[in-house]
């Protein structure tokens, strides 16, 4: 039974919004950061957003493609992982990962969403957005 588990893709119309749910109940190690990563057809997986554990907070970092429309947040009761997309564009289809695992503090930005520094991950879910 896979650990992470997306949901909350579909199609949607551009300017439209989704909001995608990592399911993290039954992960059971460790992790610094839970990332979202995207891959469309033809295409690498590319890091969307990452939010990580911090002592003065959660740390949150953007691909520059989606800041100011996508949000990340994560609730640790629910050990869920969120991502709003606001504001979508057809550039912004494609399936869509949870990733867990991420560099410690102290990395360059890119580290966080680099698809490299994360271990497990979800099936993904798909999101197709149209003119």
């Amino acid at each position: 039974q896979a650990q992470l588990m997306e949901s909350g893709g579909g199609p949607v119309q551009a300017g439209g919004s989704l909001r995608l749910s990592c399911d993290a109940s039954r992960y059971t190690y460790s992790r610094n950061c839970m990332g979202w990563f995207r891959q469309a057809p033809g295409s690498e997986r590319e890091g969307v957003a990452s939010i990580c554990t911090a002592l003065g907070g959660d740390r949150v970092y953007y691909a520059d493609s989606v800041k100011g429309r996508f949000t990340t947040s994560q609730s640790y009761a629910e050990n869920k992982v969120y991502l709003q997309m606001d504001n979508l564009k057809p550039a912004d289809t494609g399936s869509y990962y949870c990733a867990a695992g991420g560099p410690g503090s102290g990395r360059s930005y890119g580290d966080y969403l680099n698809r490299s520094e994360y271990t497990y991950w979800g099936q993904g879910t798909q999101v197709t957005v149209s003119d």
